[in-house]
């Protein structure tokens, strides 16, 4: 299993990748080598899918691999790829209003020596959270089951592809046409728990069929969704018999035993982590490669002293390294003193470039210039915006002027609230905790502390930025809770309403208070407008705040 961290577009790349592990495999005595989903194109390729051009060079590409790879004797390369569908091949929802478009699969390709042996298409097509493959592709129709020969035994391979193993229908037709061995290969986005899901879900189609299983996975960052590996194999009992690491390439070998239907695999079986260490690997992973991937030198963060930026910055510094993180601190008349100090401290224990810029004056020549316009009415939230848009602006010209993207620091309970400044604390490149609660944040806080997974120091986060009540500071005495339920009533609701679209009277139900719960569901849905102007950013959840959160902005609806 070559689970590899591919580039979307990078055809030429990706094939190169997937020739290196070939080479590795062969070497290593191995007679089929899966790649994850789609590896030829990277996964999603979203609307490239909808470009003839792109899906034949995609093709091309495949072709290129089998020809480099004609001299390894004996190994089988199972490549995923997107084709051109055969002649006859029905529209799929969506697709046959695409004028002159010919239908396209999610594929397959079977590689041995140089020829294609076998092409399979995926045949169920998921169409729900991040997934939109019935804009892209038609299902496939007919099992594929290929014959790999071992010495004096024959294997055959019952070829599966993502979500067609989490249906029985799929692979009970595969086993029926005389599979020995099941192989899933899938670009299955992260999610809490989703690693538990998959092996869950995957031994029960082992019980279904008494066949054992290998599933190879993508590990990487694409855009706002992340991928972590963990490819695995179960034996015919259903018993997890190897397991890849977590957010990291790898070349999983894992030896089935001799003789059709024994069922028998092994192979090593890397440690399952926490789910603290998994959702800060996933934040590591999914920063660094939106960071590198899009070409950016290094980061920049605006550093309050408050525990959301701690944690982004101590989430960069591991993705990036120290030398191509900066932070910048910019306090304002209301700044308190131990946030410059907790900032200046946790700059110097993560060894970043840090600069100050105070921005008192630049607000007092605002507020000068602005008073005309503003005679008759007293301060309000025009002014505590503008403190946290003159950030903005600094941080944004600093990313022209060096090229470096700006991280945001806006966590899901401020998003989901619109506790955060359209233009402001919202201004920049990529949303590193977009989809991370405020109590997830202390909780990774706390965690990272104790942890020093990348070897940057343990300790980064100075102890009273944890423990001191959050506060945007754009006020005197200004705290969250003066306008927001507590932490932990808030997130559950968000928890409920969001990702399990519970009503709120289904909320109120499992007592939680019926004004706290009004309040937050009247500012999720009064604030979409500024989500749909916030930076793409990491999802690590059931339900984002991005491709699987479609609600209209203008929405009169109230239930």
């Amino acid at each position: 299993m070559a689970q590899c961290n591919f580039v979307v577009g990078d055809l030429a790349g990706n094939a190169r990748r997937i020739v290196e592990a070939a080479q590795a495999a062969h070497a290593q005595g191995v007679r089929v080598l899966l790649t994850p989903e789609l590896a030829i194109c990277g996964y999603a390729a979203e609307d490239l899918l909808l470009r003839p051009a792109f899906v034949a060079a995609c093709d091309d590409a495949v072709q290129t691999v089998a020809l480099q790879t004609a001299g390894l004797k004996g190994l089988h390369i199972v490549v995923g790829q997107p084709l051109q569908a055969p002649p006859g091949a029905a529209s799929g929802a969506g697709m046959g209003r695409s004028v002159g478009r010919t239908p396209c699969v999610n594929a397959a390709s079977v590689l041995c020596e140089g020829r294609i042996t076998h092409r399979y298409a995926k045949r169920e097509l998921p169409n729900y959270q991040v997934f939109d493959e019935r804009r892209y592709f038609v299902p496939g129709e007919r099992p594929c089951v290929f014959e790999v020969v071992e010495g004096a035994h024959r294997w055959r391979i019952g070829l599966l592809i993502c979500e067609d193993a989490w249906y029985a229908r799929p692979v009970a037709e595969t086993a029926t046409a005389g599979a020995d061995v099941l192989c899933v290969i899938n670009a299955s986005p992260f999610h809490i728990g989703k690693g538990d899901e998959r092996e869950r879900a995957m031994r029960e189609r082992v019980r279904e069929t008494g066949l054992p299983l290998v599933y190879a996975h993508l590990v990487g960052g694409q855009d706002e969704i992340v991928f972590e590996g963990r490819s695995f194999a179960l034996d015919a009992h259903g018993a997890l018999a190897a397991r890849a690491p977590s957010f990291a390439e790898d070349l999983l070998v894992v030896e089935l035993e001799d003789g059709a239907g024994h069922g028998g695999v092994r192979g090593p079986v890397a440690a399952q982590p926490s789910t603290e260490a998994d959702l800060w690997h996933a934040l590591v992973l999914g920063t660094r490669d939106y960071v590198e991937k899009n070409g950016f030198p290094g980061a920049v963060i605006g550093l309050s002293g408050g525990v959301d930026s701690a944690l982004v910055l101590a989430i960069a510094v591991d993705a990036l390294g120290p030398q191509r993180v900066r932070a910048v601190m910019m306090p304002s008349p209301y700044t308190a003193d131990i946030s410059w100090l907790d900032a200046r401290e946790m700059a110097a224990r993560l060894g970043v470039r840090y600069d100050e810029i105070p921005i008192g004056s630049i607000f007092e020549h605002y507020q000068a210039d602005l008073q005309p316009l503003f005679a008759g009415r007293g301060p309000d939230t025009t002014e505590e915006n503008l403190q946290a848009r003159i950030r903005g602006t600094l941080l944004m010209a600093l990313s022209n002027k060096f090229g470096d993207i700006v991280l945001t620091t806006g966590n899901k309970s401020e998003l989901a609230t619109g506790y955060c400044t359209l233009y402001g604390d919202m201004a920049g490149g990529f949303a590193v905790i977009k989809d991370v609660t405020k109590t997830w944040v202390w909780r990774l806080a706390r965690w990272r502390n104790a942890h020093d997974p990348f070897g940057h120091g343990a300790n980064p986060i100075p102890q009273r930025i944890i423990e001191r009540p959050p506060s945007a500071e754009l006020r005197p005495g200004q705290k969250d809770q003066d306008t927001l339920p507590p932490y932990d009533v808030l997130d559950a609701i968000i928890e409920r309403y969001v990702e399990e679209d519970r009503s709120p009277a289904e909320i109120v139900a499992e007592g939680f208070p019926a004004a706290a719960v009004e309040q937050v569901v009247r500012l999720i849905r009064i604030n979409e407008y500024k989500r749909r102007q916030a930076p793409v950013g990491i999802r690590v959840t059931h339900r984002s705040f991005g491709k699987d959160w479609r609600y209209p902005v203008t929405n009169r609806w109230r239930g």
